[in-house]
C-alpha cells in the first residue's frame, strides 16, 4: 500500500537495527550535534533573534524531522536560507508575528505532504535553485559586514545598496580587534579540517576566540551587548492571534514553506546519493511541517533540512533516524549545562563563520557552469540570483518558476518547428531480447529537461544497477538543460562508484558541445559516446565478454 505518511524510524524499528550500526548513530550524533552547535546560534542571532532560540529549533524541530521524517539520515534545523526571510518576517511583523507565519507555514507544509506534492516540488530547475541559494549566500555576506569590521552603526539599512553604502560611509570606524577576530575564525574554520573532521573548526574557533577575548578583556561585541543574558531551558507559548490579521501573514508563511520543502528535499536527495537509499518525499513535508508547527512553541524559528550537517552525519556512519535524534539530545545538553555561556561569545567570530556559511552557500562553480550553458538557463539563472538580492526571495522564487515554464514553452515549440534534415542513428534494431546477460539498454524518448530529468535519472540508477554494462541511446534527445546535466551527472556518479560501465549512443553534435561545455569527461569518458547505436553495441558486447 501507497502511504502517504510512513516514517523512516518506524520502518528501521521494523527491519531492526544491529549494535554496530547503533552505537555508529550514537557516534554520528555527538559529531553532528557538536557541528550544530555555532551554526543553530549564528544562524538565530544573524536573523535577529537571540542565541537560545536557534538551539531550540535544533533540539525540537531536529528531533521531530528525524524522528516522522522521510529520510532516514536527514538533520533538521535552523538554516543559513532562512536568515534572510526570518529577518524580514521580525522586521515586519515582530516575534509574534514570527511565530504565526511558522506555524501556518507548518500547516502548508503538512497540505503539501497530504496533496503529495513532494514529488513535483523535485522538479524546480537547477538554475532556479543556483540562482536563489547564491543570491541568498550574497545576501547573508553583506548582513555580516557590520560585526566582521565592528562598525558602531545603531540601525544598517534593509535595503541591499543601501546597506553597502552605509559600511562605506563608516570604514573611519573599523575596530581592527573585530576584523582580526573575523579574519582568525575564518582561518581556522577553513582550515581545521586538514587536523581532524571529526570537531568542527567552527566549533574550535569560538571556544578558543571567546576564551581570548574574555581573557584579556578584548574591546569588542558580544552576544550579551545585544542580547543580555541567554536562557538555558524553554517553556510552551502560544502565540497571540488575531483571527481579522491572519491573512497578514499567508505571503509570509507560503515563503517559509516553499524554501523549507525546497531545501529538505533537496537535502534529502543529495543524501540519498551518498547512501544509495530513497527518500519519501511526502513524509518528509508532513514532518517537516509537524516540525515548525513545534518549533515555535517553544520559542523555536523555521526550520528544514540542513545539507551541509545531513553529509556530516552521513559520513560519519549515521544511516537510521537514531543519529539525528541523538543530535538534538546533544544539543539539549549542551544547552541545559554550557547555554549560559554563548552570551561571551564575540559577534565577529559569529560573522566569521557565516562568511565561511555564504560562501560553502554559493554554489560559485554550478552558478559559472550555468552561465556557460544556454541562454534559457542563463536567463533564468540571472533573474533569480538578482531578484533575490534586490527585491525579495519570494518574487524571486515566483518569478524564477513562471520564466522556466515560459521559456521551456518557447524552447518546445522551436523545436517543433524546426525539421529534422540528418537523423544519425540510422539502425532500426528494437529488439533487445538476445543482448547478452549483464548488458542492458535503455532509451531516452526526448529532451532531457528539468520536468523529465529526475524521473530518467531514477530509472537510470534502477536498470543500471542490475547490469554490468548500461547503453543509453540518446537518438531523441533534442537537447538537455542544466537540470539534465546535473541528473544525468548524478546517475554516472553513481553507477560509476559501484563499477557499471555506462556507454552513450546516439549523441548529436549538440549534445556533445553540451557534454563538453559541462566537463562530462569526469564522469563518463570520451571513448564510451557514440554516434550510433551498432559500434555502441559492439562495444558493450566486449566489455561484457571481459568482465
Amino acid at each position: 500500500m501507497d502511504y502517504i505518511f510512513k516514517p523512516k524510524f518506524f520502518t528501521v524499528l521494523k527491519s531492526g537495527i544491529g549494535n554496530k550500526q547503533l552505537s555508529r548513530d550514537i557516534f554520528s550524533g555527538i559529531v553532528v550535534g557538536i557541528v550544530a552547535l555555532p551554526l543553530a546560534i549564528a544562524f538565530a542571532v544573524a536573523s535577529g533573534v537571540s542565541p537560545d532560540r536557534g538551539l531550540i529549533t535544533a533540539i525540537v524541530a531536529g528531533f521531530l524531522i528525524s524522528f516522522l521524517g522521510g529520510s532516514r539520515v536527514q538533520i533538521g534545523g535552523p538554516t543559513g536560507a532562512f536568515i534572510v526571510i526570518v529577518y524580514g518576517i521580525l522586521q515586519e511583523y515582530g516575534l509574534n508575528g514570527l511565530m504565526i507565519s511558522t506555524i501556518m507555514a507548518g500547516f502548508l507544509l503538512i497540505i503539501f505532504g497530504l496533496l503529495r506534492l513532494g514529488s513535483l516540488l523535485k522538479y524546480f530547475p537547477h538554475p532556479l535553485i543556483v540562482g536563489f541559494t547564491s543570491g541568498i549566500a550574497i545576501v547573508i555576506f553583506s548582513t555580516q559586514i557590520k560585526d566582521a569590521l565592528g562598525l558602531s552603526i545603531e540601525k544598517v539599512p534593509a535595503g541591499f545598496i543601501e546597506k553597502w553604502i552605509s559600511y562605506i560611509q563608516h570604514l573611519n570606524q573599523i575596530n581592527f580587534w573585530a576584523l582580526g577576530i573575523t579574519l582568525v575564525t575564518i582561518i581556522i574554520t577553513v582550515f581545521f579540517k586538514k587536523i581532524t573532521t571529526k570537531i568542527p573548526g567552527s566549533f574550535i574557533a569560538i571556544l578558543a576566540i571567546t576564551a581570548f577575548v574574555q581573557i584579556f578583556n578584548i574591546p569588542v561585541s558580544t552576544i550579551e551587548t545585544y542580547f543580555g543574558n541567554i536562557h538555558n531551558s524553554f517553556s510552551f507559548h502560544i502565540p497571540e492571534i488575531h483571527l481579522n490579521q491572519i491573512h497578514n501573514y499567508f505571503v509570509p508563511a507560503l515563503t517559509i514553506a516553499l524554501l523549507g520543502s525546497i531545501e529538505s528535499l533537496l537535502s534529502a536527495v543529495v543524501s540519498d546519493g551518498m547512501i544509495g537509499g530513497r527518500h519519501r518525499s511526502n513524509t518528509e513535508l508532513i514532518a517537516q511541517g509537524i516540525a515548525n508547527i513545534a518549533s515555535p512553541l517553544f520559542g523555536g524559528i523555521p526550520a528544514t533540512g540542513a545539507i551541509a550537517r545531513t553529509a556530516t552525519n552521513v559520513k560519519n556512519g549515521g544511516r537510521t533516524p537514531i543519529s539525528g535524534m541523538v543530535h538534538a539530545a546533544t544539543l539539549f545538553l549542551i544547552m541545559l549545562f554550557l547555554g549560559r555561556w554563548a552570551k561571551l561569545i564575540p559577534m565577529s567570530v559569529l560573522a566569521g563563520v557565516l562568511i565561511v556559511v555564504s560562501y560553502n552557500m554559493s554554489e560559485w562553480r554550478s552558478f559559472v557552469a550555468t552561465v556557460k550553458g544556454s541562454y534559457f538557463d542563463i536567463l533564468v539563472l540571472l533573474s533569480t540570483f538578482l531578484l533575490t538580492i534586490f527585491v525579495d526571495l519570494t518574487v524571486a522564487i515566483e518569478i524564477g518558476v513562471v520564466l522556466s515554464a515560459l521559456l521551456f514553452m518557447k524552447r518546445m515549440s522551436d523545436i517543433g518547428e524546426k525539421r529534422i534534415s540528418n537523423v544519425i542513428d540510422t539502425d532500426l534494431i528494437e529488439d533487445y531480447s538476445a543482448l547478452p546477460a549483464g548488458l542492458s539498454v535503455y532509451e531516452i524518448s526526448g529532451p532531457l529537461f528539468f520536468a523529465s530529468a529526475r524521473k530518467y535519472s531514477e530509472v537510470l540508477k534502477e536498470i543500471g544497477l542490475k547490469s554490468k554494462v548500461l547503453i543509453i541511446r540518446m537518438r531523441h534527445v533534442s537537447f538537455i538543460d542544466q537540470t539534465g546535466i546535473h541528473n544525468l551527472k548524478d546517475a554516472l556518479d553513481q553507477l560509476n562508484k559501484v563499477n557499471i560501465v555506462v556507454i552513450l549512443s546516439g549523441v548529436s553534435k549538440e549534445l556533445k558541445d553540451d557534454f563538453n561545455r559541462n566537463k562530462m569527461s569526469q564522469w563518463i569518458k570520451d571513448e564510451m559516446i557514440f554516434d550510433n547505436f551498432s559500434p555502441a553495441l559492439n562495444k558493450a558486447k566486449e566489455l561484457v565478454e571481459v568482465s
